[in-house]
Formats: C-alpha cells, structure tokens, sequence
C-alpha cells in the first residue's frame, strides 16, 4: 500500500547521507573525546570541534556560542532556569502559544522560585500583541526594574506563525530585557544569521531538520557564556555549562543535516511553498468553507511546512482511518491541555468561538522535503473518501 508521511513538523525522516556519516562514525570513532592523551579520543574529539565549527558557519554564529544538548527540549530548560540561578532574571514574558518545555518550566520557575511570569496578550489569528509586550515591558523598567527574560518562538509548531523578530529584538533592546527564543521550526527550514539578529538564546533540534532524534543544541550569546554555569553537573564538557559523555554521532548527524538543509535551501522552500499552495486549493474545492488555523494559510506570514486547519469533531477516528488509508498527519501537538484532552493548548488559545471547540478539531498538514506534489493528491482523494463516507 502507498504510504504518505505528512506529519514532518512533528519529525523528519534521515536523510541517507546523514546515516552514512552516522555510520562510519559510529564504527570508526569509538574513543572518548574526553580521553585527549591518545589519538582515538582526539580523533574523536576533532570530529565534536569540526561539527561545532560547521554547525556554526552554518547559522553565522560563533562556535563556542554552540552548546549541544539532548534537543529542543533540554535547551529551553536550560536557557530558562540558567537565565534564574545565572543572570538572576525575576521576570519572564512569554505567550500561550509556547512548547510545551517552555510553558511547564516557567510554572515550575513561579511556583518554585518566585519568579513573576506575565503572557503577552495574543491578536487576531494568534499573533503576538507588541503593544502589549511594550507595556509590560515598559512597566517593569521603570517601576520595578527587576531583571527580565523574553521567551517567544520564532515560529510557531501548530500553526507555523512567524514572530516579528525585529520588532522583538528592539524592545528587548530598549527595555533591557534578554531575549530566548524556541527556534526549533525555523533553524534548518528558514534562513537565519545570528551575527544579523539580537538572540541571547536560541534553540535547536536535528530531528526537524533531516537528522538524528535526541540531538540538538543552543546559541548562546558569546557575552552570556562566562555567566552560565551547569545545570548537570560531574563533568566538565561543553565548555562546562553541559557535562556527560557527548552524542559523538548524533552531533556530526546534525552537523550533516543542517549542512544540506542550508545548502538547498532556497529550493526547498519554493517546493514548500508550492505544495502548501497546491494544498490550500485543494482543500478549498473540497472543503469550500474551510477554516485555517491562525495565519497557517499565508505563504508570507507563516512556515511554508505548516497547514492548519479545523475539520468536523464527530469524525473522531480521522487519523486513525487516514493512516490506515496511508496518509500520516496529525492533530498538531503531542502535549494535551488538562482542560481539553481533544485540543491543543495553541487552538484553544487563538479559538474565540467556543462552538468551534466543540463541533471541530484541529488538523495539522506538515510537508518536508521528500514530499511531491502526488502526495498531496493522494491526501486529498483520502479526505474525499472521508467526507464522502461522513
């Protein structure tokens, strides 16, 4: 049967160049890359610094602004409960629409450490209110003038909306605040050049960009580095902000992927931009009073990987029937809001209609790469079947 993966912002498939080098790592460079006196340890330490080194040319960072961690989720841990203990920030602004390794932790930092956390007021279709973000942090700069941490996506993971970075960036600069954000969607999917952009932190994970699972880093601005101390403790790799043993294979499968993504770039994001064109009209012949999710429908203004849209509830069984059909999608997020196990926390949020919530369901469409414009026939013949059958 004909299988279609369409779920490629929740992850991506390897790319087989990327398993090579994994491979021939694996079998060649066993030696510690702590263990410096002999020459497998260096041998393998070199290919930690080599892929640092790329890794960082690729993004226009500096390599030792590169730390690698487990994964998107370790680093924004990371970067928010250093931004505490190290830089001893008091407050955090953030939105509704984080991950949810963002969310939880600044829970966990309120009830915990007495850390104020305060959301930024979202728009229409789930854009960030800048006015609001200036207000709050125009308030705290000059009346309680406690240290402040910004923590907002770049794009979002549901609904692909891009955040207006540079309008982020000069209110952080104005106010004095630190800026982190999750960049997980956009690094190695969207150009980015962090000599050009006002990140103190950004995060980062292979397995969204056609490499290894349980791999990936975080830019950490060069003035910031001699302020953060570890987290996890026992070892002194990493510059000795992160210690254990390092992903040997994981990093240079990283440094491989995100090496390809950036050199083909441009042409992906035309492909990715037609297929979700070609998606969007499809839909709307079949579904004509199809409702997108946040600004999942603009080419411009949201990730070209990323559709979003809302499909009648009763169907309950969707995804199940679609994958038994060979079609691979999903609702969105894996995390569940404890007030509604059926929606995300992200659709809930933008969602002002209640009747929606309760009649309809989110569907996340999410292209990659490998994807061909077959696919897409292919998915929409599967929803005809569905409705057809409703």
């Amino acid at each position: 049967m004909k299988k279609v993966y369409l779920d490629n912002a929740a992850t991506t498939p390897v790319r087989n160049e990327v398993i090579k080098v994994m491979l021939k790592t694996l079998k060649n460079s066993f030696g510690n890359p702590s263990s410096t006196q002999h020459s497998y340890g260096r041998k393998t330490r070199s290919i930690i610094e080599k892929s640092r080194i790329h890794i960082a040319k690729e993004i226009n960072a500096e390599p030792d602004e590169i730390i690698f961690t487990s994964g998107g989720t370790e680093a924004n841990n990371f970067v928010l409960r250093s931004s505490i203990m190290n830089l001893k920030v008091q407050y955090i602004l953030t939105s509704p629409l984080e991950h949810d390794s963002v969310l939880q932790t600044v829970f966990d930092l309120s009830k915990n450490y007495q850390v104020l956390v305060e959301f930024v007021h979202l728009q229409d279709k789930g854009t960030i209110d800048l006015n609001h973000l200036e207000k709050i942090l125009k308030k705290n700069f000059y009346k309680s003038n406690k240290k402040m941490l910004v923590s907002l996506m770049s794009a979002n993971n549901e609904i692909g909306n891009f955040l207006e970075l540079d309008k982020v960036f000069s209110l952080c600069k104005k106010y004095n605040a630190y800026f982190h954000s999750d960049t997980v969607q956009i690094i190695g999917n969207v150009p980015i050049n962090m000599k050009q952009l006002s990140f103190d932190f950004a995060t980062a994970s292979a397995h969204k960009f056609y490499g290894p699972k349980g791999i990936g880093f975080m830019y950490i601005r060069k003035s910031l580095i001699k302020k953060i101390k570890p987290l996890i403790t026992g070892g002194n790799q990493e510059y000795g902000i992160r210690s254990g043993t390092e992903n040997v294979y994981g990093i240079i499968g990283l440094s491989k992927a995100l090496h390809l993504s950036c050199c083909n770039l441009t042409n992906h994001l035309k492909k990715m931009k037609y297929l979700k064109s070609y998606c969007i009209s499809e839909l709307k012949k079949i579904i004509p009073d199809v409702i997108f999710n946040g600004l999942s429908d603009s080419l411009e203004k949201s990730l070209p990987t990323i559709l979003n849209f809302f499909y009648p509830k009763k169907d309950h069984l969707l995804y199940f029937h679609l994958d038994l059909m060979g079609v691979a999608i999903s609702d969105g997020s894996s995390c569940k809001s404890n007030n509604n196990k059926n929606l995300s926390h992200v659709i809930q949020s933008i969602t002002k209609n209640k009747h929606l919530l309760e009649t309809m369901m989110p569907v996340r469409i999410s292209f990659g790469i490998f994807n061909e414009k077959k696919d897409i026939d292919f998915l929409i013949e599967a929803f005809k079947k569905k409705i057809g059958n409703r």
